[in-house]
């Protein structure tokens, strides 16, 4: 599903471990917070993390953190998942 380019930043609360924006645990899309249920896959860039993940709206997302730009991004919406 193509993304809206107004949609494409997204605010995301991130689990910090041994490192900062380790990994995500929820995402504001349209106002509406969006937990996230599982870490899918996750890849790693030069400058940019990705990360499939499953939200609580039973949906799969592909989200990515520019480490430059120190923001997020709604790269794809997958669609929902068969439990």
């Amino acid at each position: 599903m193509k993304i809206d380019s107004r949609l494409k930043v997204i605010h995301v609360s991130c689990y910090s471990g041994y490192k900062a924006d380790e990994r995500p645990i929820s995402f504001t899309l349209l106002g509406r917070e969006l937990m996230v249920e599982e870490i899918i896959d996750r890849w790693y860039g030069p400058n940019n993390s990705f990360f499939k993940i499953l939200a609580n709206d039973n949906k799969v997302y592909l989200i990515k953190y520019d480490q430059d730009e120190d923001q997020w991004t709604l790269e794809k919406i997958m669609g929902l998942k068969l439990r």
